[in-house]
């Protein structure tokens, strides 16, 4: 069975990530018995800013929350990142979080949800380069959030309601399974059949 980790990309104090991963986990529980999708909130993990001493290419983890970190991101087969855009690219703590890591990332794939007053695009190029850097393939299909269109907002400064049109949906689909399809296909890749 393929484990599929959907990371909230953001740690902010009222964030919408989490109300948006909800909705990537729902949906992809739905006709997808082969694969387990998990919610991985940055915020559960409460790394602290790059402190190992060592580049982590070199997986000499000398802290706790390094091995506990590489440890939970090494169990998954792909990744679904949902991020929000702050200041044209990604939040601190997702760029934090990736840099923590290296092997774990490597020979996966993963897609992108992203979100934020222009849909979060910016971000979403930023990660791809980000993740291409760590040999993470990302997947063509992306989900783009307005928050204009897709959130029922009072307040711009509180979270709001989370209310995806339906478009987004079809969209979503097509992410999901691009997700499995080449989380599975590079499954060889990963166990080492192909060296």
């Amino acid at each position: 069975m393929l484990k599929i980790a959907v990371i909230v990309g953001t740690t902010r104090p009222g964030r919408r990530g989490r109300m948006v991963a909800e909705w990537v986990a729902e949906a992809a529980s739905r006709e997808r018995p082969q694969t387990r999708f998990e919610i991985v909130d940055l915020a559960d993990h409460a790394l602290p800013l790059l402190d190992e001493e060592h580049p982590a290419l070199f997986r000499q983890y000398a802290k706790e929350h390094t091995t506990s970190w590489a440890e939970t991101i090494a169990d998954f087969d792909g990744f679904v990142f949902v991020t929000p855009e702050y200041n044209h690219s990604v939040p601190g703590a997702l760029k934090n979080a990736l840099d923590f890591l290296y092997a774990e990332w490597n020979d996966k794939a993963a897609g992108i949800v992203s979100y934020g007053l222009h849909g979060g695009t910016r971000a979403a190029e930023h990660l791809r380069l980000i993740l291409a850097e760590l040999r993470v393939a990302t997947v063509r299909s992306q989900v783009v959030l307005s928050l204009f269109n897709d959130f029922t907002l009072g307040d711009p400064a509180e979270p709001g309601t989370f209310t995806p049109g339906p478009h987004q949906s079809k969209t979503l689909t097509e992410l999901l399974d691009d997700v499995i399809l080449w989380s599975r296909a590079l499954r060889p890749v990963r166990e080492g059949a192909l060296t």
